[in-house]
C-alpha cells in the first residue's frame, strides 16, 4: 500500500529550490546591477522593468533579493558546514565512550559553548576582526556546534547497543574503525534532518547580523541588511520592507519544512505510521 505524499518534504523542496534557483541565476543575470546607485530611481514603484520597485539609494530591489539569496545560502552553507564536521566527531567520541571522563569534559565544553548565542560571538569577534560576512559565518558555526554535537551524541548511544555493533567489537575491531564504518553510516540521517534545521536557524542568525551590521557589509547585498534600510520608511513605503522579510520567512519555512519531511522520509517508523494511516 502507498503512503500518502509528504506533503512536507514537498512544500519545503520547493520553497528551497526556488531560493537555490535564484541564488544560481544571480551568478549570471540580474534585471539591474543590484550595487548601482542611482538617485533618478529613488523609491521607484514597481513597473517599468523593476519587478519589485527600487530602494531610497535607487537599486532595484529585485535584483538584490536576488544575489540575497546567493549570500544568504553561502552564510549558511559554511556555518552549517563548520558545524557539522566540529561537532559530529565530537558528538560521536562522546557517545561512544558516555562513561569515560572524555565524554563528560567534551559535553561540559559544549554546554558552555551552548550558553554563548551566535549574535555574541559576532559582536566578540567583530571587536577583534571587524564585522563582515566571515565574522557572521565563524560565529554561526561556532554557535550551532552543540547542536549537532548533542544529537550526534543521542544517535550513537542507541546505534552503540546494537548486535552488529556489538559484533564488531568483540571481532576486535577499534573504536575509529567502528565509528567510520558502522556508527556514521547509521547516524547519517539524524545529521541530514539536523543540518536542514539548523540551515534555517542560520538564516535568521545572519539575517540579524547584517540588520545589526555585524555580518555581510556593503555593497554586498544581503536580506538582513535590506530590513534595516528600510526600517526609517517603514509607514511610508512598507514594500521595502515587506520582500526582504517575507523572503527570509519562506527561506526559513522552507528548510523547517525540509527537515521535518526528511525526518519522516528517512525515519522507518514515522514512515510506516504515515503509511499505515
Amino acid at each position: 500500500m502507498r503512503g500518502r505524499p509528504n506533503l512536507a518534504l514537498l512544500t519545503g523542496g520547493t520553497l528551497v529550490g526556488l531560493v537555490v534557483l535564484a541564488a544560481a541565476v544571480s551568478f549570471f543575470w540580474t534585471p539591474h546591477d543590484p550595487t548601482l546607485v542611482d538617485a533618478a530611481r529613488k523609491l521607484r514603484e514597481p513597473g517599468g522593468g523593476y519587478l519589485l520597485g527600487a530602494d531610497k539609494f535607487g537599486r532595484d530591489t529585485f535584483s538584490q533579493l536576488m544575489v540575497g539569496a546567493r549570500t544568504t545560502l553561502y552564510v549558511g552553507v559554511v556555518a552549517v558546514g563548520i558545524a557539522a564536521v566540529v561537532g559530529t566527531p565530537l558528538g560521536v567520541i562522546a557517545g561512544m565512550t558516555p562513561r569515560g571522563w572524555l565524554s563528560e569534559l567534551i559535553m561540559r565544553v559544549n554546554d558552555l559553548v551552548f550558553a554563548f548565542p551566535a549574535l555574541l560571538l559576532a559582536v566578540m569577534l567583530g571587536a577583534v576582526y571587524g564585522p563582515g560576512t566571515l565574522t557572521a559565518m565563524i560565529a554561526i558555526g561556532v554557535a550551532t556546534v552543540p547542536a549537532f554535537a548533542r544529537v550526534a551524541r543521542a544517535a550513537t548511544l542507541q546505534v552503540m547497543v546494537t548486535d552488529y555493533i556489538l559484533a564488531a567489537r568483540a571481532a576486535g575491531r577499534r573504536r575509529p574503525a567502528i565509528a567510520v564504518r558502522h556508527v556514521l553510516p547509521n547516524i547519517g540521517s539524524v545529521l541530514i534532518v539536523q543540518a536542514s534545521v539548523s540551515f534555517a536557524i542560520a538564516i535568521l542568525a545572519e539575517a540579524a547580523l547584517s540588520f545589526l551590521g555585524f555580518g555581510t557589509r556593503p555593497p554586498i547585498p544581503s536580506w538582513g541588511r535590506m530590513l534595516q534600510e528600510s526600517q526609517e520608511l517603514l509607514f511610508s513605503t512598507p514594500r521595502l520592507a515587506l520582500w526582504p522579510g517575507l523572503a527570509i520567512a519562506l527561506a526559513v519555512l522552507g528548510f523547517n519544512l525540509l527537515g521535518d519531511g526528511l525526518r519522516d522520509h528517512l525515519d522507518p517508523k514515522l514512515r510506516r505510521i504515515r503509511a499505515d494511516g
